[in-house]
């Protein structure tokens, strides 16, 4: 099923590093916000790296975020996808970063996951020139490959960024 993008990026001219999805699942779709899938654990990993307690709304998600120093978006705008399943995208159409780029001040482009990792490389890369570095997906499928411990500490390269 063909799908658009329609969560706004979270960034402002603060922002030091972007945290780049692949495309929002229909759980986070439907609440309006990244990573919405309570059994998701980005917000949980984040949260350690940050030492701070996890936000309980979307508001102040955005604002953990921009007091933070942090821009999160996905690297694609539309595509054909089975629900929440990024094996399944196809026809891949990307976000237009540079907003972000001229907005922000950013240092560093981390990847959740391989598959937005390989679609950065392939359709952002070649226009911002920025390398991204590819993080571990805090998909629940990737559970037994990467239990909370190990989320966290890779993570954590983040912190070199951040005031």
């Amino acid at each position: 099923m063909l799908v658009d993008h329609t969560i706004e990026p979270v960034y402002d001219r603060r922002s030091k590093i972007l945290l780049l999805g692949s495309f929002p699942s229909p759980l986070s779709r439907r609440n309006g916000f990244y990573y919405g899938n309570p059994q998701n654990r980005f917000w949980q990993v984040l949260c350690a790296v940050l030492n701070v307690d996890v936000p309980g709304t979307n508001a102040e998600k955005r604002a953990l975020l921009l007091r933070r120093g942090i821009a999160l978006w996905d690297v694609l705008a539309r595509c054909d996808i089975d629900g929440a399943g990024d094996a399944s995208i196809r026809a891949p159409v990307p976000n237009d970063m540079a907003a972000v780029f001229n907005t922000a001040d950013i240092r560093a482009v981390f990847t959740t996951g391989s598959t937005a990792f390989r679609l950065y490389q392939k359709h952002i890369f070649p226009s911002t020139g920025m390398r991204a570095v590819g993080l571990p997906s805090t998909s629940p499928a990737n559970r037994g490959r990467w239990p909370l411990e190990k989320l966290v500490e890779a993570y954590r390269v983040i912190l070199a960024y951040l005031d």
